[in-house]
């Protein structure tokens, strides 16, 4: 199971929460005049937003079905 595929990351507003979380921890270190915290935040947030809500496949995170 990948990462991503994680049962707690399956409701929406999770995702969603952890995104936002990393896109303030960017504006905090902006703000803060760190320039290269900032863009490992903001990395990580457009990396968040990329694998938690645009490409996030719902069926994924399914368990596979015993027979």
């Amino acid at each position: 199971m990948a990462h991503e595929d994680h049962k707690f990351l399956r409701p929406l507003y999770r995702r969603i929460l952890l995104v936002v979380f990393c896109a303030g921890w960017t504006v905090f270190e902006l703000t803060m005049g760190q320039g290269m915290w900032a863009a490992i935040a903001g990395g990580m947030t457009a990396y968040g937003a990329w694998l938690f809500l645009i490409d996030y496949k719902p069926e994924r995170a399914k368990p596979p079905e015993e027979t």
